[in-house]
């Protein structure tokens, strides 16, 4: 069954070369299953029962699944993001030197490990927008083939190369597209040749590296798996499957996947936007609810941010915390931070444990050390606009942020079963105390 669910998650990694083509893809999940497409700028009609989904920017999804028995409903809700760190190609793209190459000038999206994506077979993917009439439409382009690669240097012309290297993100990460018979235009031709549109009508693109390095399970007991960002569509991908079989008629669950977290979530399409507050107010609207009325669901609602963590590395246990470290395949991890980077507590810590118990899932606990600094999540920046209950969790991972990240084979389906428990219980406020049924 692990092997299983992996097999079905790396293929849906495959099909998510950007943040476009993931919301995209699940976007499409959601319709096989019945759910509804609006639109932000559309009038919504829902209804109890119903099963509806928005989108904004084409990198962020919100789905959501209304009850039926809503005398006091509360939103449960599990976000994750769609975004990861990778190398985002400039509007003049083409960098012809000395006649004989051609390369393409990129920026750094977000933290990721320089070295990870030197020798690997790389490609192009995002969207584009096009002019058709009088219209603008977005496309998305995947250059599906070995295109592009950033060669490292020769240890003979850099002999300290093993003794530490700072990569100049300008100068040794662009890659390598063409050789001499190579002429500018060509990369813009390609692009539109993908999106199949004149180049003419390409007014516009995001476009961004992708290793093109397949999935791998791999180990003594074939106990590891291997692939692109699993960091963090692993838990996207999980949580959808536990939102799709998970269901309460006193919910309304909402399935959140942000962009741009790998760089802060500011943006409109971030956690950090009005998103989530934005589609939360209108399904209450929408249900003929008063302003109290929606209050009273938030103060008994609850968020699963999930985000995977970083297990104990074999090379070097001591970076991680005595007693709260993490292993893969030996459990969910719930993620605390005495400065509240990440938002566990007491009470969050208390109501996902008794989820995991029933879902027959096993927990694990993570802190950083007390000398080392930390990463942020999705879970304190989209509390400002929504403040609710919320618990951090994740998968733990060897080499976050590297070009192939590896994770554990059996976290995957925990995730699921602890997501579709949670989509399947209701929480609710009694007497200053919280009761989960």
């Amino acid at each position: 069954m692990y092997k299983k669910i992996s097999q079905e998650m790396t293929a849906f990694l495959k099909d998510c070369p950007t943040a476009f083509h993931a919301v995209r893809n699940i976007g499409e999940e959601l319709e096989e299953h019945g759910f509804e497409r609006l639109r932000e700028s559309g009038k919504w009609d829902l209804k109890p029962g119903g099963k509806y989904y928005v989108t904004r920017n084409g990198s962020s999804i919100i789905a959501f699944n209304i009850g039926t028995k809503l005398e006091d409903y509360s939103f449960h809700i599990a976000a994750s993001h769609s975004d990861f760190p990778t190398f985002k190609i400039k509007e003049n793209a083409e960098i012809e030197v000395k006649s004989k190459y051609m390369q393409l000038n990129t920026e750094g999206y977000g933290g990721m490990i320089c070295s990870t994506w030197f020798d690997r077979p790389l490609s192009v993917a995002g969207r584009v927008i096009v002019k058709e009439g009088e219209f603008f439409a977005s496309k998305l382009v995947n250059i599906d083939r070995d295109l592009l690669m950033i060669p490292s240097m020769a240890i003979h012309m850099n002999r300290a190369v093993n003794d530490g290297c700072a990569y100049n993100k300008q100068v040794d990460m662009l890659p390598l597209f063409g050789g001499g018979d190579s002429e500018k235009g060509d990369f813009r031709r390609l692009i539109a040749e993908a999106a199949g549109v004149p180049e003419e009508s390409v007014y516009g693109s995001d476009l961004y590296l992708y290793n093109r390095e397949e999935p791998s399970v791999w180990g003594a007991k074939e106990e590891f798996i291997s692939a692109q960002h699993l960091d963090d569509l692993q838990c996207a991908y999980a949580t959808l499957k536990g939102f799709l079989d998970g269901h309460q008629e006193k919910n309304v669950n909402v399935y959140a996947c942000f962009d741009n977290e790998e760089v802060g979530s500011g943006t409109k399409q971030g956690a950090g936007s009005t998103f989530l507050y934005d589609v939360l107010k209108r399904i209450h609207m929408g249900l003929g609810k008063s302003e109290e009325d929606y209050y009273r669901a938030v103060s008994g609602s609850f968020m699963i941010s999930a985000d995977n963590a970083h297990a104990v590395h074999p090379n070097h246990p001591e970076k991680t915390d005595v007693g709260n470290c993490v292993y893969m395949n030996e459990g969910i991890v719930v993620k605390s931070h005495a400065g509240q980077k990440y938002t566990s507590d007491a009470v969050s810590i208390a109501l996902f444990r008794e989820i995991c118990k029933r879902a027959d899932v096993p927990v694990q606990f993570f802190a950083n050390r007390s000398d080392e600094a930390g990463g942020s999540t999705l879970g304190n920046i989209s509390s400002a606009k929504v403040s609710l209950n919320t618990v951090d969790i994740g998968m733990p991972q060897l080499a976050m942020h590297s070009a192939y990240e590896t994770a554990g084979i059996k976290d995957t389906l925990y995730m699921i079963k602890a997501a579709a428990q949670f989509f399947t219980t209701h929480f609710c406020e009694k007497d200053g105390n919280i009761f989960c049924a």
